[in-house]
């Protein structure tokens, strides 16, 4: 691992002996483990990108509006890894300390692409549905992109983030503290959130024709897709506190999948189908 993460750091472009896709190392952005702040108010307050310590936000934005810095094959290599092995995403963190001195991507791209898969996939649901109207069009892309991926996600990052500083660091005596920094807590979200992605805006698309159909069958198979979306999403989520050495009891981020089997169990017998109150809640 050793040697894959010294070639994954030393190479732009091409694959490491370990078939990792070498990430491109265009930015200059640093920060180290306490780049998450001291606290609420010197954290939030290192997202103005004014100061120097807070250049990574005003590189990281710059970097959305340059396609040519994006690392593309490394973000399309994360995203699949992040499907059928999310731990072997994961490790590749520990290689980014090592190598940037931070636990954070510093490259937009898996954000900018996760976006933009979510307005193909609004327009397409639009299009299904017989709603292409240009405002359904633009309040359905604002609600999927901004709202279910953007907010939600940066109100969970940020409840994880405090949780995480707050509760579960390891205080140890003789060595440097470490803080989980916030923008690793959003890339967190995002990787947790492209398999469920692929779960419920692209599987249950092809799959809305059986999904709504009357009788109990159809609740099954639509309530367990988004159980078991949601779930690993927990997971992933899970995965990435659980990577950091100086955080404890991680185990606590799984909690929320204990809810999920009592609201499936109780939604099966209720007859209630995830899928048709969704499709009727924005096609209704």
């Amino acid at each position: 691992d050793t040697t894959a993460a010294g070639n994954h750091s030393g190479r732009k472009g091409g694959t490491s002996g370990a078939g990792l896709p070498v990430h491109h190392t265009t930015s200059g952005v640093s920060g180290g483990g306490g780049s998450g702040g001291r606290g609420w108010t010197s954290a939030f307050a290192g997202l103005g990108g004014g100061g120097g310590g807070n250049a990574w936000l005003t590189e990281y934005v710059r970097r959305v509006f340059k396609y040519t810095q994006m690392d593309i094959e490394y973000t399309f290599w994360q995203m699949f890894y992040l499907c059928i092995s999310p731990v072997r995403v994961y490790r590749t963190t520990s290689w980014r300390k090592q190598t940037k001195n931070q636990w954070a991507r510093d490259d937009p791209a898996f954000v900018a692409i996760l976006v933009y898969f979510l307005a193909v996939a609004s327009l397409s649901f639009a299009v299904a549905f017989h709603s292409e109207t240009a405002w359904t069009l633009v309040k359905l892309t604002f609600w999927c992109t901004f709202v279910e991926f953007l907010a939600f996600g940066l109100f969970v990052a940020t409840l994880g983030w405090y949780i995480a500083n707050k509760y579960l660091r390891v205080h140890g005596i003789h060595s440097v503290e470490q803080r989980v920094e916030w923008l690793y807590a959003f890339d967190i979200h995002c990787n947790s959130f492209f398999p469920l992605f692929i779960v419920l805006y692209v599987l249950q698309f092809f799959s809305i024709p059986v999904l709504v159909g009357p009788g109990l069958l159809p609740t099954v198979m639509s309530n367990t897709l988004y159980a078991g979306a949601f779930c690993y999403y927990y997971y992933i989520t899970f995965l990435g506190y659980s990577v950091l050495p100086f955080l404890q009891n991680t185990v606590l981020f799984l909690y929320p999948m204990a809810l999920i089997a009592v609201g499936y169990f109780v939604s099966l017998l209720l007859n209630f189908n995830m899928s048709r109150f969704v499709m009727d809640y924005y096609f209704g």
